[in-house]
C-alpha cells in the first residue's frame, strides 16, 4: 500500500518562501514521474510541476521561475521549493505520480500566503 505524506506548509507573507516535502512509503518512486498539485478553496485540483525519473522538470506557467521541484530517489522524497509567493498560491498542496496521478492522495499540506 502506497502512502504519501506532504509537509512543510504554513502561513507566509507575500514575497516569502517555503519548501514543501513529500515522502512516499510502500513503493519506490524511482521509475515514476512525480508531481506536485494544488487545490485552492472552491477550485479543482491543478497540476503545478513534475519531475521525471531522469530529472527533467516542467512547470505550470503560473509558477515558472518561482518554484523548483527536486527529488531524492534514495530517500523516496520529492520537494517543492517555492519563492516569491503570491496570494494566488494559497492552496492545499499534494504530491502524486503524473500521467496519471495514480496513487492514493495524501492529506496534503496547507500553504497560506497572506500579510
Amino acid at each position: 500500500q502506497v502512502h504519501l505524506v506532504e509537509s512543510g506548509g504554513g502561513l507566509v507573507q507575500p514575497g516569502g518562501s517555503l519548501r514543501l516535502s513529500c515522502a512516499a512509503s510502500g513503493r519506490s518512486f524511482r521509475t515514476y514521474t512525480m508531481a506536485w498539485y494544488r487545490q485552492a478553496a472552491g477550485k479543482q485540483r491543478e497540476w503545478v510541476a513534475h519531475i521525471t525519473s531522469s530529472g527533467t522538470t516542467n512547470y505550470a506557467d503560473s509558477v515558472k521561475g518561482r518554484f523548483t521541484i527536486s527529488r531524492d530517489n534514495a530517500k523516496n522524497t520529492v520537494d517543492l521549493q517555492m519563492k516569491s509567493l503570491k496570494a494566488d498560491d494559497t492552496a492545499v498542496y499534494y504530491c502524486n505520480t503524473r500521467f496519471p496521478a495514480s496513487w492514493p492522495w495524501g492529506q496534503g499540506t496547507q500553504v497560506t500566503v497572506a500579510s
